[in-house]
């Protein structure tokens, strides 16, 4: 019954959204673009449900250039582009008058709480408090976890491999306990025991909650979400209840969540003095803001628990899945990673030379060859590969690399329309020749490693990648999954080989909201990386 009510407010949403969709202008009219295989759903589901991230991005962005008309959802207009001056426009010049679509915003806040990946008006005073935790010289602290995790794992795959020498290893699934362990001790000092294996019901549930939310969303499932964006927020609250296993899921792990975090900050909170204003971890800025007399800084208990919920959701899957895809690029480029094994050795020797145990930070900065390897694959598999923006109010989006209207027209920039989707492709700025080189669509750590010349236009925050996203809500944890990559890969690569295994399995960067790894199974296709993992000589 509760079902086939969802159906029925679906469907009256659906017959609304499509009568305003009519009334409303289009923007854009001239701009060219793939053929719109479904009225109700345009292009939206094929996007979800690709075969490989970005295959239709690079298929579109050679028809017809960098910047493209596609349809969202009930024949919505919607501009998709992975041009470098559009996307400087909305992130950077154009700042909170992009913000994210409805349904993606209000379904990071139903999985995770109003922390700081949900935008709106709390997004900058929220962003303003944690700023310090992700400094430079706060996150250098963190440099020996990363370290000490790093050799957790070192310890544990040296025992795996022990019993049967060129077996294969699920390497992301140690990568991904690690990093949550990581995350957890840096923001809240919590041990959430992923690497030791211990009972933690939450980390059995952030194993797959994230693919399960995200990975080829049925067709019922699409449509709904899709309906968000014309509720009233009285009634887009109530979404929380909708009747099905995924969101009785995430009310589940939201309470989980807090029955970790709301101790952790009332304790912190009461035992807070002013020997500790000093401190800059995020628990500590938390409770300092709310410490305070400001009511600018201040947040709700609510507000507060999400953050750490946020960071830790974010946190660990950046790092870990970033790292998955680096060593199987290295396994499929193994004249490459004997250099990079080679430059930690030497830099570990010049350490031990200088009477030292671990490398300092500036140690892992001098790996050249090291952070061009953990460059490219950024590039190449940016693990968040699209952004879903809406324009506030009419505007024009200029363009860098004008493209041919319908009617044969070179456009140099596209009229948008308040309410206009717009649809970042970050996985195709990340590929385009005339920034990248001819061989953009190859993974190759040599184009870091030549002149770095100050061509084109500057995007991204880090090398010019949009990996990070980029301008007001670049991602804020950037340095902290850069120096845990770099921290973590100068353990594992001066210790182990990896190699692909003996039957070159199938390996697909499959869409999850996130770029995942998976393999088609007997039982369905399969978040996995497995590796060949041996002591290097």
């Amino acid at each position: 019954m509760a079902v086939l009510s969802l159906a029925l407010v679906s469907a009256t949403l659906v017959i609304l959204a499509l009568l305003r969709r009519f009334l409303r202008r289009s923007a854009a009219p001239n701009l060219r673009g793939p053929p719109v295989p479904s009225v109700l759903f345009g292009h939206e589901y094929l996007l979800t449900h690709q075969e490989e991230v970005g295959a239709l991005d690079f298929q579109w962005m050679q028809e017809y250039g960098p910047t493209w008309r596609t349809k969202n959802f009930f024949g919505a207009e919607q501009v998709m582009t992975a041009d470098p001056k559009a996307l400087q426009h909305i992130l950077h010049k154009s700042g909170y008058h992009y913000p994210k679509r409805v349904d993606k915003n209000h379904f990071l806040y139903l999985l995770l709480g109003p922390g700081i990946l949900v935008t709106g008006e709390m997004h900058q005073r929220q962003r303003k408090t944690m700023n310090p935790a992700f400094s430079a010289p706060q996150l250098k602290l963190f440099v020996p976890l990363f370290q000490r995790t790093a050799k957790k794992v070192v310890g544990k795959w040296k025992a795996d491999i022990e019993p049967s020498p060129g077996s294969p290893i699920l390497v992301n699934q140690l990568l991904t306990r690690a990093a949550l362990d990581v995350i957890g001790k840096a923001a809240f000092d919590y041990q959430f025991g992923a690497l030791d294996e211990l009972e933690n019901p939450l980390t059995q549930e952030y194993r797959t909650i994230f693919n399960d939310a995200n990975l080829y969303p049925t067709a019922s499932e699409q449509i709904w979400r899709a309906t968000w964006p014309y509720l009233t927020w009285p009634v887009l609250k109530l979404t929380k209840y909708t009747p099905t296993k995924l969101y009785t899921r995430f009310r589940r792990v939201n309470r989980m969540f807090e029955n970790i975090g709301r101790p952790l900050y009332k304790a912190g909170l009461d035992t807070w003095d002013a020997s500790q204003e000093k401190r800059r971890d995020a628990m500590s800025l938390l409770i300092k803001a709310n410490a305070s007399e400001n009511p600018n800084t201040q947040m709700s208990e609510e507000e507060v628990v999400a953050q750490l919920h946020h960071l830790t959701a974010a946190g660990h899957e950046t790092t870990s899945t970033t790292l998955t895809w680096m060593l199987y690029e290295l396994a499929q480029h193994p004249v490459y990673q004997a250099r990079v094994r080679a430059e930690i050795r030497a830099a570990r020797a010049a350490v031990r030379e200088r009477g030292d145990g671990d490398f300092s930070l500036e140690d892992l900065d001098n790996m050249k060859v090291t952070l061009a390897a953990i460059k490219e694959t950024l590039r190449f598999h940016p693990l968040v590969f699209h952004l879903f923006r809406v324009a506030d109010r009419d505007d024009v989006l200029p363009l860098s690399h004008p493209v041919i209207g319908k009617n044969g027209e070179v456009m140099s920039e596209i009229p948008v329309t308040a309410g206009q989707p717009i649809l970042l492709s970050i996985c195709g700025y990340n590929r385009l020749k005339d920034l990248w080189g001819e061989d953009a669509d190859m993974w190759n750590p040599e184009r870091f490693l030549g002149v770095q010349t100050e061509k084109g236009v500057k995007v991204g925050v880090y090398a010019n990648l949009l990996t990070f996203s980029a301008g007001l809500r670049a991602c804020i944890g950037w340095r902290f999954a850069l120096y845990q990559l770099q921290a973590v890969a100068a353990e594992l690569l001066d210790q182990f080989e990896f190699a692909l295994p003996e039957d070159k399995p199938q390996i697909k960067r499959a869409p999850a909201g996130t770029m995942i790894p998976v393999i088609d199974t007997k039982e369905g296709k399969k978040s996995m990386m497995p590796l060949r993992v041996s002591l290097a000589g």
